[in-house]
C-alpha cells in the first residue's frame, strides 16, 4: 500500500524556460513541499530546477533523476541525485517512480512523458502543457495543479 502521508510527484517540463514558465514551476513546488509530497523530476534545470527550488525553499525533499552519469550534474536543489546513464530513456523511471506527474508547459521531452504516463495510467495534471488527450487534466494554476495531483492519488491508492 501506498505511503499517502509522503506522496511521491513527478514534475516535468523542459530544461530551459521562460521567466514566467519558472515562476510557475517554483510555485507548484512550493505546494508540493506545502502539501508535505515529494517532488521527482529530470534533476536539471528550466521546470526542474525551479520546482526543486520551491519545495527546497519550502522545507520538502526532492528526488532527481539523472540522464548522465555524473551526481554533479544535478541543479543545486536536488537532495538524491539518481544518475542513470540513460539519456532521454530516463524520462521513464521519472514517470513510474511518480504516483502523478504534474507537467509545466515542455517540450518534446516532456511530451514524451506525459504520453509514458498515460501509457501507465498515471494521472496527468496539464499546466499550459501539450493538449494531446482528454485524459490530461487541465489545472487553472500551481496550486489547482497541486491539489488535483494529490485528489487523484488519494482516488487510486
Amino acid at each position: 500500500m501506498a505511503n499517502l502521508n509522503r506522496m511521491q510527484i513527478s514534475v516535468i517540463g523542459a530544461g530551459t524556460c521562460s521567466e514566467s514558465t519558472a515562476s510557475l514551476s517554483y510555485e507548484v513546488g512550493r505546494h508540493l513541499a506545502l502539501n508535505n509530497c515529494v517532488l521527482l523530476c529530470g534533476g536539471l534545470g528550466g521546470v526542474m530546477e525551479h520546482a526543486a527550488k520551491g519545495v527546497k525553499e519550502n522545507g520538502g525533499q526532492t528526488i532527481g533523476i539523472l540522464p548522465g552519469f555524473d551526481i554533479s550534474d544535478a541543479n543545486p536543489y536536488i537532495d538524491i541525485a539518481v544518475p542513470t546513464g540513460m539519456s532521454h530513456a530516463r524520462n521513464i523511471i521519472v514517470v513510474r517512480s511518480g504516483m502523478a506527474c504534474i507537467a509545466v508547459e515542455g517540450s518534446y521531452g516532456t511530451l514524451s512523458e506525459i504520453a509514458i504516463a498515460l501509457k501507465l495510467n498515471k494521472p496527468v495534471i496539464g499546466l499550459n502543457t501539450w493538449d494531446i488527450s482528454p485524459d490530461i487534466i487541465k489545472a487553472v494554476n500551481p496550486e489547482d495543479a497541486v491539489k488535483e495531483a494529490i485528489a487523484q492519488i488519494k482516488n487510486r491508492y
